[in-house]
């Protein structure tokens, strides 16, 4: 995996705070959890640095209760650690271990891919295709909050459609531990037509039923998020 970024892609920095929207889609906690988890892909909070509850509390004007329930939500997917007599910790990543994340990541995505272009009805294929069309449109519009939730959607559509419950909830637990890492890619420039790009060589091989051409696709797909996002990181951190 390559920490350098693609030709003609260019990092957007966004070193703004907002104020925390109550109104945000999903709980109170899990609103909490994309701040913070941007604070700390964003190098705004280092590695080792403790999380003080009270403190956040303070900052985003809740209680301590869905702070630590987002503490929990951000220790399900690594970023940060419970340390004895230390509290909740930020870990550092380290590139190597991204890059380990992301190869299993892509192998059982392209798995379901596979699957899905052999055995997804004609009313799922549809609604794959739509999905899709409708990314088009957030991609060209540069809209990065929905095309993010609609990447989530499309995905999931994809693991669905492979008709293997075991897989499904495999791939669905592996993309919540990397969902910060995978969100990160979208702050690179160019980055959300790319991706698009990227979903359409999928969708052609799903809707005419090549299974292999639909696995390599979505392993490439997933690589290139992997480095994409790994691009992000590294560079916010370093």
């Amino acid at each position: 995996m390559t920490l350098q970024a693609g030709p003609g892609l260019r990092l957007e920095q966004d070193d703004t705070t907002e104020p925390l929207d109550r109104q945000s889609r999903g709980t109170l906690a899990e609103t909490l959890r994309r701040h913070l988890a941007d604070d700390i892909l964003d190098g705004r909070l280092l590695p080792g640095v403790r999380l003080d509850e009270q403190e956040l509390a303070a900052r985003f004007g809740v209680s301590r209760t869905p702070v630590r329930e987002a503490f929990k939500l951000l220790a399900a997917t690594g970023l940060v650690q419970v340390r004895p007599n230390k509290g909740v910790v930020v870990t550092s990543i380290t590139p190597e271990r991204l890059a380990q994340m992301f190869e299993v990541m892509g192998e059982i995505e392209a798995a379901c891919a596979r699957f899905a272009a052999q055995r997804m009805t004609a009313e799922e294929r549809q609604r794959l295709a739509a999905l899709h069309a409708e990314a088009g449109a957030l991609a060209r519009a540069g809209d990065r909050e929905a095309y993010d939730a609609m990447n989530t959607r499309f995905h999931s559509a994809i693991y669905a459609g492979a008709h293997n419950d075991y897989m499904q909830e495999t791939a669905q637990a592996i993309r919540q531990r990397l969902r910060p890492f995978r969100r990160a890619q979208f702050r690179v420039s160019g980055r959300l037509s790319l991706s698009w790009l990227e979903h359409d060589s999928v969708v052609r091989a799903i809707l005419h039923g090549d299974g292999e051409a639909a696995y390599h696709a979505l392993r490439l797909h997933v690589t290139t998020v992997g480095d994409a996002s790994a691009d992000y990181v590294g560079r916010s951190s370093g």
